[in-house]
């Protein structure tokens, strides 16, 4: 049995968000909201709530699920009470309700079977709904520099420190894709957020010390947009087949 309180813990080799993570955040929502379907949005994994605060603010109508208990009073405790929150998993969730918009946001990569996964979240979407899948990327410039440092065997591998965090596979586009396919899923655009040529903990360590600044941060989010291989996190929006 996974112990998802356990999971979202730190450990020796990484903290589970950066001050980065958060600012990823932001651009994520701002790359995804042109694709918005109004009416109720389901958020699959909420963490401490800081993306479901984002996202509050597109839907009036938002329910979260998510695995860890003790994460749902912190993640309730930053938007507003009309956000439902369900302690489970999508493999155990019972839901009678039909979605507009889905997301799932760096939380697929934790799942043991992803496209079984993916085939029940559909089902949950209206026949014109979205699904907004998130996953960080195994191609980002950052992780290929540490295996060419040799502290990670290949792009797609889960590190000891992933492992730990609950990660089960490190997605790149193409995986991401076959397993959406797989479900059942039809891609209306695909894409990535943010150039990454720095880890997290160095994207804070030269934020809190300005040796960049916010331009730069924007820099990397425009260049993005032209190398969606090279980016922090990649995302696929989807529809029913």
């Amino acid at each position: 049995m996974r112990d998802y309180n356990k999971e979202h813990d730190d450990n020796e080799e990484r903290k589970y968000a950066y001050d980065f993570d958060y600012i990823l955040r932001g651009y994520v929502l701002k790359t995804l909201s042109p694709f918005f379907v109004k009416g109720k949005a389901l958020e699959l994994g909420c963490f401490e709530g800081e993306m479901t605060r984002l996202i509050a603010n597109y839907f009036d109508d938002l329910t979260v699920v998510e695995a860890a208990d003790d994460l749902i009073p912190v993640a309730k405790s930053k938007v507003s009470e009309n956000v439902k929150f369900i302690h489970g998993t999508i493999e155990n969730v019972e839901l009678e309700a039909i979605y507009d918009s889905i997301f799932i946001v760096h939380t697929l990569e934790h799942l043991d079977n992803p496209v079984e996964a993916l085939n029940t979240i559909s089902k949950w979407l209206t026949p014109t709904g979205r699904l907004f899948i998130v996953v960080p990327n195994a191609n980002a410039p950052s992780r290929q520099i540490a295996v060419k440092m040799g502290l990670i065997e290949h792009n797609n591998a889960v590190t000891p420190g992933e492992l730990e965090h609950g990660h089960r596979c490190t997605y790149s586009l193409d995986t991401l894709e076959r397993d959406a396919r797989k479900a059942g899923l039809k891609i209306e655009s695909r894409g990535g957020v943010f150039f990454k040529p720095f880890a997290n903990f160095q994207f804070d360590l030269m934020l809190q010390n300005k040796v960049i600044d916010q331009k730069y941060i924007d820099g990397c989010y425009e260049l993005g947009m032209h190398y969606p291989d090279l980016t922090a996190s990649i995302y696929l929006v989807c529809g029913r087949s």
